[in-house]
């Protein structure tokens, strides 16, 4: 008998979002599975961000359900505290605290909100400097840091919390190019390790490497979903198909 197929990490059904007359998601239903790497591609203004932020409650839902780990979303307070620490999440903008050094801001949260002990917070602080290839800034402040610097701590900033799972929101976006590789080949190491992602990206070569399967979005919509190959050499719909010969020009 072959095993019966992992429970979805992450379930959404039926989701909608809409701020006010602007409806941002329409009927979205998705599963990614535990060790699963998901890359959300599509026009601006699709819809990407929105369902990426949806995932930990930065925005709230206007209908349908979300679960993460068969739990459905909580709306406040403690239980929602619980679920930020489980969910990593990295952003476009780095959000470093300015006034922290390296070391400090990736501590601040297992100490603060995980109650670990700080030695230990910091041992695994300095591994995981050590994994993006920053072993020696641990007392820089940000803003002594390049772009792809502050990007890769908030990458360890945010696996310091042993989330669960990792949300990527347009991470290269407001990165130099010759910065962007040295951030996606941090990512493309976690998704090898088996790191449960959904990452929303301009960057198609990622979405090649490393995603299990590739979601495109249109004017709130999942209109098209499938494995890298599946999606970029045989797209079956008109929009993704004019959306592939405009960004794989170049």
């Amino acid at each position: 008998m072959s095993p019966a197929p992992a429970e979805p990490l992450v379930s959404l059904r039926g989701v909608q979002k809409h701020y006010g007359a602007v409806q941002a998601l329409t009927d979205i239903d998705l599963d990614v599975a535990p060790g699963e790497v998901v890359v959300v591609i599509g026009p601006s203004g699709s819809g990407k961000s929105t369902l990426c932020r949806c995932i930990n409650r930065l925005e709230t839902i206007s209908g349908g359900q979300i679960t993460i780990d068969g739990q459905p979303l909580p709306n406040e307070g403690r239980e929602l505290a619980r679920l930020r620490a489980e969910v990593g999440m990295v952003f476009q903008s780095f959000n470093l605290f300015g006034h922290k050094n390296v070391l400090e801001n990736i501590t601040m949260a297992p100490v603060n909100v995980a109650k670990v002990n700080r030695a230990e917070a910091q041992q695994r602080a300095r591994e995981l400097l050590d994994r993006v290839g920053l072993a020696d800034k641990e007392t820089a402040m940000p803003a002594q840091l390049s772009g792809g610097q502050q990007q890769r701590i908030a990458i360890a900033r945010a696996l310091a919390m042993r989330p669960k799972l990792m949300l990527f929101d347009e991470p290269t976006s407001a990165l130099d190019p010759e910065m962007i590789n040295e951030v996606l080949a941090v990512m493309v190491e976690l998704a090898a390790e088996g790191m449960t992602m959904v990452v929303v990206t301009h960057e198609m070569g990622f979405a090649r490497q490393a995603a299990n399967r590739v979601i495109f979005m249109d004017a709130g919509r999942i209109v098209e979903t499938g494995t890298p190959q599946e999606f970029f050499d045989h797209p079956q719909t008109d929009r993704a198909r004019d959306f592939l010969s405009k960004v794989l020009t170049h």
